[in-house]
């Protein structure tokens, strides 16, 4: 019996070894340059042939190769000729990392029981050795806003960078922002339940208004007495009125955006971003006025009402930014963290849709870090930022060009093996060696 249940552990550890996270990469030791390499800067430049140097992490020299001459001598040097260079691509509004398999309720840890719930930090619950963390990374997608679900306030998110030991490594800003979802102003029968499927309005909606009404007064309430008890969601919510968090509105419809707007403006909130906003190009004069910006749905979507155009998803993006709303790209919905590593070709799409190819680079790079606060960092490939960044074979928002040779997050040269390209080793030998 002792032999039996060693045999077991053994096995389950070999297992665990054989399918673990890729082991994260070391600090930065020497000097790096890529040279000959189209560098996209990510704020809507582009230098043909860079020369792009970095050193601890951080980017020092980021210019055109035919104008400045600099010795390299010391440096390790990558001759990136013909290839693109891209500053990391950010992903915000995802589980990813809360749930790893579906249908196995304890790999399941992105909500919580009740309604109100912003103490609840997404960061603790981040699991570092998620392999759907390690498949994005091949894409280029080396950032990610972690953020919880369910209730009225789903909780606190967190950004991440995608290769750590633990979520306390993998942090880049914690507790940037609160994550709410509105009401909404209409809602669809149920039909399972013999209800007409139709759209029918929300009688509570004005009640449920109400009661976000109730719990952010009773947050400045309680903000404004020195001597409370603690009270942690009122704790976790005081940093939106004096804008050191940012809150995040999940809202589609067009009255549900502008009561949103409305509402925030009347507590104070200043730092204010909607999140998915089917409707948001319907009130964008709005939102300019403002100074909101959107984390645009899911791109490769169906409409979302049967009177929008059949390409509405497509265009969204390029009808904000031609109103000049500060947007980026998010995927939130079915099989999300699965599709995160689409983030490049969801850009890509609105290429064929109006936009141009560096607009569309922003829309997943620097428009992105500004809405997380952290642009000041990463987002973009400037002197002084951080070295995240990829080199790719070709065009990093085409399918079937995107094909990475190096990454790099804070300088680090990262693994860009997953389990899909172990599997993919393995049966691509198959056939060669059968008889």
């Amino acid at each position: 019996m002792k032999n039996t249940h060693l045999y077991i552990v053994l096995l389950l550890l070999s297992f665990g070894i054989t399918n673990a996270q890729q082991t994260p990469a070391k600090k930065q030791t020497k000097t790096i340059a890529i040279t000959g390499a189209t560098a996209h800067i990510g704020n809507g430049d582009m230098i043909k042939n860079s020369l792009i140097i970095f050193k601890d992490g951080k980017l020092i020299t980021v210019v055109d190769a035919t104008v400045a001459k600099m010795d390299l001598t010391g440096m390790e040097v990558i001759d990136a000729s013909e290839k693109h260079v891209y500053p990391g691509f950010i992903i915000p509004n995802t589980t990813l990392g809360l749930v790893e398999i579906d249908a196995v309720r304890a790999t399941d840890d992105d909500s919580e029981l009740g309604s109100w719930n912003p103490h609840i930090r997404s960061l603790i619950a981040y699991n570092t050795e998620s392999k759907v963390v390690e498949s994005l990374r091949p894409n280029g997608v080396l950032l990610a806003q972690v953020t919880p679900r369910g209730g009225r306030i789903s909780g606190t998110s967190s950004v991440v960078q995608l290769d750590a030991w633990n979520w306390e490594d993998a942090v880049v800003k914690e507790d940037d922002g609160i994550h709410m979802s509105w009401p909404n102003n209409f809602s669809r029968g149920r039909w399972w339940r013999g209800e007409d499927p139709g759209m029918k309005i929300n009688k509570d909606y004005e009640k449920q208004v109400k009661e976000i009404g109730d719990f952010f007064a009773a947050t400045k309430a309680y903000a404004n007495v020195s001597n409370s008890t603690l009270n942690l969601p009122y704790e976790a919510t005081k940093g939106l009125f004096d804008g050191s968090k940012k809150l995040f509105i999940n809202v589609d419809d067009e009255k549900g955006i502008i009561d949103a707007v409305n509402f925030s403006k009347a507590n104070g909130v200043t730092n204010m971003t909607i999140v998915s906003g089917n409707e948001a190009y319907k009130v964008a004069d709005l939102l300019k006025q403002n100074n909101i910006s959107v984390l645009l749905q899911r791109v490769h979507s169906r409409p979302g009402q049967t009177d929008d155009d059949y390409d509405l998803p497509f265009k969204m993006a390029k009808l904000l930014v031609d109103k000049g709303v500060l947007v980026a790209l998010e995927g939130n919905g079915q099989m999300e963290r699965m599709n995160a590593r689409n983030l490049p070709f969801y850009a890509g799409t609105t290429v064929s849709y109006g936009l141009t190819k560096a607009q569309a680079l922003q829309l997943i790079t620097l428009n992105t870090a500004k809405i997380l606060g952290i642009d000041a960092i990463y987002g973009s490939l400037e002197e002084g930022k951080s070295a995240t960044l990829f080199i790719s074979e070709g065009d990093a928002l085409d399918m079937r060009t995107n094909i990475l040779s190096h990454a790099f997050i804070d300088g680090r040269l990262i693994s860009l093996e997953s389990h899909q390209t172990t599997l993919w080793k393995r049966y691509s030998e198959k056939l060669k060696n059968q008889d």
